[in-house]
């Protein structure tokens, strides 16, 4: 078995990024017309959040479509980054949708906006930057974690 973990080319996780931040901004501007449908859009994110967190980056669905159109026109590889991080940072954007998710379904605007503009925040930072805020936490939050097998 090796001990190297799973790798991915770090412009796939760059482009999910820039889709996030299109579908949360879409959420923020839906919200201030109707709630429910703001609700809508990011519920289907969550769930976008959470096969992203649970199956990892080969399978996420932006990431599919990354390899499918994006990467073939664009050049080699030329650098990496390890799996496991990016499915944790998943998993915190998984976070705080589901609670975006239900303060726009039980009408709470100020919690829908707030958890949606978090995520947004760590979206944009990815995608404009290649900061991935959930990957920088996750070294700290992997010691509190229960220890797993890398898997992609």
């Amino acid at each position: 078995m090796s001990s190297i973990p799973p790798q991915v080319d770090v412009r796939g996780p760059r482009f999910v990024a820039w889709v996030t931040t299109a579908v949360l901004v879409v959420t923020l501007l839906v919200s201030t017309v109707s709630l429910t449908a703001a609700a809508v859009i990011l519920g289907l994110q969550t769930l976008v959040f959470a096969y992203g967190a649970a199956a990892g980056p080969a399978a996420h669905p932006y990431g599919r479509v990354f390899r499918a159109v994006v990467a073939p026109r664009l050049g080699p590889v030329s650098e990496t980054e390890p799996t496991t991080p990016l499915r944790f940072a998943q998993g915190l954007g998984f976070a705080f949708s589901i609670v975006g998710t239900l303060g726009f379904a039980l009408s709470s605007t100020t919690v829908g906006t707030v958890a949606t503009g978090l995520a947004l925040f760590a979206a944009v930072l990815n995608a404009a930057f290649g900061i991935c805020l959930g990957c920088k936490i996750y070294p700290l939050a992997s010691r509190f974690l229960p220890a797993r097998h890398a898997t992609t």
